[in-house]
């Protein structure tokens, strides 16, 4: 297959849905030949900062010479992506490769009258055939929702599972009470592996601590930084870790307040794996510290004015994105992009940060049948802010900001991860073609300014009237 039938085979398979379990991704990964059993795994279950801590994790494990399988969810500019050794996504070529195999496989399973895997099974499957073809020494892995009947959890050669902070998440599937919800998350700890976790809330710490006990595994609660130092291009910390070791002057370029904490886990679990046969000088974890990207969170993309994108899509990120913004920017002038997904806690999420924008423009995540349309969002907006403006496209929401924003202020687009890659593109070109906000008002951008005002002034006028 070539990349474009891959991609419509893709597409095609999204109407499996979502089906938890690992029957169908045992006895698709069975026709594969089981390539998951031929790697090594870092496991990384929670409700936030799951990515990030991939991110730190896999950098580090870089610099000190391994090869590094990285697997995460979702997607944010590309497919590709999500499937990286050594921080580089696989070839097209690669990929269309692995894909079809999977669709030979997935094919037979269907005229043995077995279900057609979920297309986030394909995803897992494909990962892991690509990591066992290229003898990664080591994997580290993202779930996709909740642990225990997540795909990836089909491993049974975890080295080290990982528990980022644990919140309400994915309710329909999981629960509806913290226990429930943790119980699912800590379903991927496996017999005799370390398992890390950040400091959670006690009835989740318990359920952790329960499942550590019955696997037999030696667990590690994350302490506090010391002597933090916040910035949004960088950020500095010391650390004892479990062992006693103190890391003093850590530095991470990644911003949010928040990074600090994944960052801390990162460092507990690298020094465990050094027991398991991956060690990891001090050097080494410094640097791989200090190169860690991530797109997507609390990611600056423009400057004058500041433009961050942020993945905060429920209560707890949105917690940490209001701790972020009131940590850094205090009397700032804020205006937001928010888009959403309709599964997702809108309301929750707009209660968390609405106070500190002075105007919040909303958009529909394109290409996504998940998607919240921009009108809709507005209304429950409107409930907890005076000043809402549903945008036509995500285009337009960034030309509104830029009308609204002054070099100094901030521009904060955020909400689901699924739009920002597209949204760091816009910002992109816009920069590159020299096109500043305020020009608008000048030659051909004049007629494009008056109505974006004029669609501004109508929204003050409606919000004035109810």
């Amino acid at each position: 297959m070539n990349l474009k039938q891959t991609l419509a085979y893709m597409e095609s398979i999204k109407n499996y849905g979502i089906v938890p379990g690992l029957s169908t991704i045992t006895k698709l990964c069975e026709k594969l030949g089981n390539p998951q059993d031929k790697l090594s795994f870092v496991h990384i279950a929670g409700t936030n900062g799951k990515g990030s801590v991939l991110a730190f994790v896999s950098s580090i494990l870089k610099c000190a010479g391994y090869k590094v399988g990285s697997y995460h969810s979702p997607a944010v500019f590309y497919e590709c992506e999500r499937f990286r050794i050594n921080g580089r996504a696989i070839s097209k070529k690669a990929f269309c490769e692995c894909v079809e195999e999977i669709k030979n496989a997935c094919d037979s399973m269907v005229e043995e009258g077995l279900a057609h895997p979920t297309l986030f099974e394909v995803e897992t499957a494909a990962a892991f055939l690509y990591f066992a073809k290229n003898t990664c020494d080591i994997v580290v892995l993202e779930t996709g929702m909740g642990g225990r009947e997540d795909a990836t959890n089909l491993v049974n050669t975890t080295k080290a599972a990982v528990l980022t902070p644990i919140g309400m998440d994915h309710m329909q599937f999981l629960g509806n009470t913290l226990p429930e919800i943790a119980a699912h998350k800590a379903g991927i700890i496996k017999d005799g592996c370390y398992v890390i976790t950040a400091e959670q809330e006690p009835d989740v710490l318990k359920v952790i601590e329960q499942e550590a006990t019955q696997k037999k595994c030696a667990l590690v609660v994350t302490g506090r930084a010391q002597k933090v130092k916040y910035g949004v291009e960088k950020q500095r910390f010391s650390y004892r870790d479990a062992a006693g070791r103190r890391f003093d002057g850590l530095e991470i370029s990644l911003a949010g307040k928040h990074q600090v904490e994944n960052a801390v886990l990162a460092v507990e679990t690298v020094g465990l794996l050094s027991a398991c046969g991956y060690p990891v000088s001090e050097k080494q974890l410094r640097k791989g510290l200090k190169e860690t990207v991530w797109q997507g969170r609390f990611q600056i993309i423009g400057k004058k004015p500041l433009f961050i994108v942020d993945g905060a899509h429920n209560e707890d990120a949105a917690k940490k994105l209001a701790q972020s913004i009131r940590f850094y920017f205090t009397n700032k002038k804020i205006v937001y992009i928010m888009g959403m997904l309709k599964d997702k806690e809108c309301e929750k999420v707009t209660a968390e940060t609405c106070a500190y924008a002075e105007q919040i423009i909303t958009v529909t995540p394109p290409d996504n049948p998940r998607a919240m349309p921009a009108l809709e969002l507005a209304q429950i907006v409107r409930e907890y802010h005076p000043h809402v403006t549903a945008a036509g496209s995500l285009e337009e929401g960034v030309e509104m900001a830029y009308l609204l924003a002054d070099k100094t202020d901030v521009i904060l687009c955020f909400g689901s991860l699924s739009y920002l890659g597209r949204m760091t593109e816009i910002v992109r070109k816009r920069q590159e073609s020299g096109y500043a906000g305020k020009d608008m008002h000048a030659g051909k951008n004049l007629h494009a300014g008056k109505n974006l005002h004029k669609k501004l002034h109508e929204e003050k006028r409606l919000d004035r009237k109810e």
